[in-house]
């Protein structure tokens, strides 16, 4: 006989579940999103029908090619002025992407003037004489704000959502004045030359995450490099990929729901 409270079964009933304990669907400390970032590697992207609908509460914003001009483009006119082929520098950056004079600079591990003969070796090794100071002006010339991103920046934060700059750098001869004036726009600012990480190591999104107070799905991030973005997305970060400013503000307009442009741009 079914107990009082019960309605006896009738056949067709499904089975009746027992209650268990409540669980939290994302939890990142001490946790899977953390042992996500440990353990990525090249498996794929994060599924998103594992992932509840959410709305995004912060949005992460890499600097160069982003919210400043872009160091490829003035890589791609540095290559194209010297003589160098096509992309040489960045397969010279990403042949040792653990011990190259590069990453070793963005890790803080190398200042500049260190930086200028160690990456001309490695240069040197793949074949082609590089002026590394030059190069690094070059950049650093590029590097000015784009006044429609430091305006959708502070729009974000108007509406309540929280900013942060993820950014790859190094310590600059001018000590970075650029970066210095914008470090207000911004609720969180975490550069991989004082962090001694450096996109894409996983572990810098799960902390931009943790320092943002969000959990990676209310999270959008916008860089303009495709293999920074892989292991954001596989977090379950949602990301947009910057080949144009434009037209990456207008999908981060529509994954946030509101305006982060003049009028008269959109």
């Amino acid at each position: 006989m079914a107990r009082p409270t019960e309605r006896p079964r009738v056949p067709g009933d499904a089975p009746r579940r027992r209650p268990g304990p409540a669980r939290s669907h994302w939890s990142l400390r001490g946790s899977t999103w953390a042992r996500r970032a440990a353990s990525f590697s090249d498996r794929g992207h994060f599924s998103s029908a594992t992932v509840a609908t959410v709305r995004y509460r912060a949005v992460i914003f890499d600097l160069g090619g982003v919210v400043l001009g872009s160091p490829l483009r003035a890589i791609a006119g540095f290559e194209r002025d010297r003589g160098l082929p096509r992309g040489f520098i960045a397969r010279v950056v990403g042949a040792d992407a653990q011990r190259g004079a590069w990453s070793r600079l963005e890790r803080g591990e190398l200042d500049l003037e260190g930086f200028y003969g160690a990456f001309e070796r490695d240069c040197a090794e793949a074949g082609r004489a590089v002026d590394a100071r030059a190069l690094m002006e070059r950049i650093g010339g590029a590097s000015q704000p784009r006044p429609q991103m430091v305006e959708a920046v502070r729009r974000v934060r108007s509406r309540g959502l929280r900013a942060a700059a993820l950014t790859n750098n190094w310590t600059r001869e001018d000590g970075d004045a650029i970066g210095a004036l914008l470090r207000d726009d911004f609720d969180v600012f975490l550069e991989s030359r004082a962090l001694g990480l450096r996109k894409p190591d996983p572990r810098v999104y799960t902390l931009a995450c943790e320092k943002l107070g969000v959990e990676p799905p209310e999270a959008v991030f916008l860089d303009d490099i495709g293999g920074n973005l892989k292991p954001a997305r596989a977090l379950g970060i949602h990301t947009i990929k910057v080949d144009d400013p434009d037209r990456a503000l207008q999908e981060l307009e529509r994954a946030l729901g509101f305006p982060l442009r003049a009028r008269g741009r959109r």
